[in-house]
């Protein structure tokens, strides 16, 4: 099997899971908050809709147990067809849902259970995308193989937003909130077909293969991992709060934060999103691949205590104008956490065997994905109180990085140039 199409295969899906996660993120402060949560207040419609937005993260955690154990128990690919067709499945029909005005509480309601089984489907989808990319990975390079389906985050948000900001400006205000912004959810149909056929047609993994034909299978992979591994689920939960808090701050509440308490356009605010990912597509896979010669650990500290010295001066900075907001979202969002980002999904499977690693990586990156992905609503609540304080806002940040920084201290160095351990714990199985 060419290294090349599973690379291909890996990242594609992981486009396509994400531009739909994140099209739905776009489209809550822009479309949703108007259309199926009507208030009096436009901030009790605004916190109404990011609720919805937190259920789809407060999902992904039943999505890691479900499709970790069809990972760990039939097979990476197999699990990974799967995600993809909840997740384009429920963003297609996201599409054609009526709005509150049509159906009143219905609408509300079909939005919710959509969402959930969205968060549902991504919760096996980044376990499964990391891992189809390391374990078909050359000794000595995991790192940069690790790092290519961590692509799919900044690619499928910049495909989401900028579909809608498309199809905003090729209509009146009217016709977006009428059924333009249904096109690009419905568009992903197509686009998860494609995804679905191109999976399909690779094979299993090495790693999976072999401890397949060996009949070393956890019998229920999620009761092993918190037998043996619970101490590495807990240290990938907490490694995965801090930067986690920054990533959903800047790739999804910012756009809310700029424009509603900073009073910028959404052409700035959404300009300012494009460039903090473009900016990480040069830095994943370069840092992916430093990474398998300075060390994964060594990175990935060095990026948290970054994000700590810059959480105020980011705030602070973002309200002198567009340039400044450009240039931190830059800096903060597509260097710094680009670096951190790019090397976590190799980190964390590291920490794992082979037989429970899709259970263990996934449950520990999506339980924190689910703590972090009710920061909307707490900021909302934030900025409703104290404005947009950079001291309240920033000191939450340094908060939960604080404790990731404490707790990477302890998390062995896992870079395969430097230490061939990982190597010889797969042999060993």
């Amino acid at each position: 099997m060419k290294k090349s199409r599973v690379l291909f295969a890996s990242l594609s899906g992981s486009v396509i899971e994400w531009y739909d996660f994140y099209l739905y993120g776009t489209a809550t402060g822009l479309v949703f908050s108007t259309l199926f949560f009507p208030a009096h207040d436009p901030a009790v419609s605004l916190l109404l809709a990011f609720v919805t937005f937190g259920a789809g993260y407060a999902a992904r955690p039943i999505g890691s147990i479900i499709f970790g154990h069809m990972g760990d128990k039939i097979g990476r690919k197999a699990s990974l067809i799967f995600t993809l067709i909840g997740m384009g499945g429920c963003s297609m029909l996201i599409g054609f849902l009526p709005t509150y005005a049509q159906v009143g509480l219905i609408a509300p309601i079909l939005l919710v259970i959509l969402r959930l089984i969205q968060g549902i489907a991504l919760g096996g989808e980044w376990g499964g995308a990391i891992l189809l990319a390391t374990e078909y990975a050359p000794k000595g390079v995991r790192g940069l193989y690790g790092s290519i389906p961590q692509l799919g985050v900044p690619i499928g948000l910049v495909a989401g937003s900028f579909s809608l900001t498309m199809i905003s400006a090729l209509t009146t205000d009217s016709q977006f909130l009428s059924w333009g912004w249904r096109i690009p959810f419905i568009a992903s149909g197509v686009l998860i077909a494609l995804a679905v056929w191109v999976r399909s047609g690779i094979e299993e993994t090495p790693e999976f293969k072999q401890q397949k034909e060996t009949g070393n299978l956890a019998k229920v992979p999620i009761i092993e991992t918190f037998r043996k591994d619970w101490i590495n689920v807990l240290r990938a939960i907490g490694l995965k709060i801090g930067d986690g808090f920054v990533n959903v701050f800047t790739m999804s509440f910012v756009l809310v934060f700029s424009t509603v308490y900073l009073g910028y356009t959404r052409d700035t605010a959404l300009t300012s999103l494009t460039i903090g990912c473009a900016t990480m597509l040069l830095t994943i896979p370069i840092v992916g691949y430093l990474s398998d010669f300075i060390g994964r650990k060594k990175i990935y500290m060095g990026g948290l205590v970054l994000l700590f010295l810059l959480a105020i001066p980011y705030f602070i900075m973002i309200e002198k104008g567009a340039g400044w907001l450009y240039f931190m979202q830059a800096v903060v969002l597509g260097v710094v956490w680009g670096a951190v980002f790019s090397t976590q999904g190799t980190l964390f499977s590291e920490l794992f065997p082979a037989k429970v690693r899709y259970t263990g990586l996934s449950v520990g990156y999506q339980v924190a994905a689910a703590i972090v992905g009710f920061g909307p609503m707490l900021w909302t609540s934030m900025a409703e109180s104290f404005g947009p304080s950079p001291w309240i806002f920033g000191g939450f940040m340094m908060t939960g990085i604080l404790l990731s920084i404490a707790l990477c201290i302890f998390v062995p160095d896992t870079s395969i140039a430097e230490n061939s351990k990982y190597e010889d714990k797969i042999l060993s199985l």
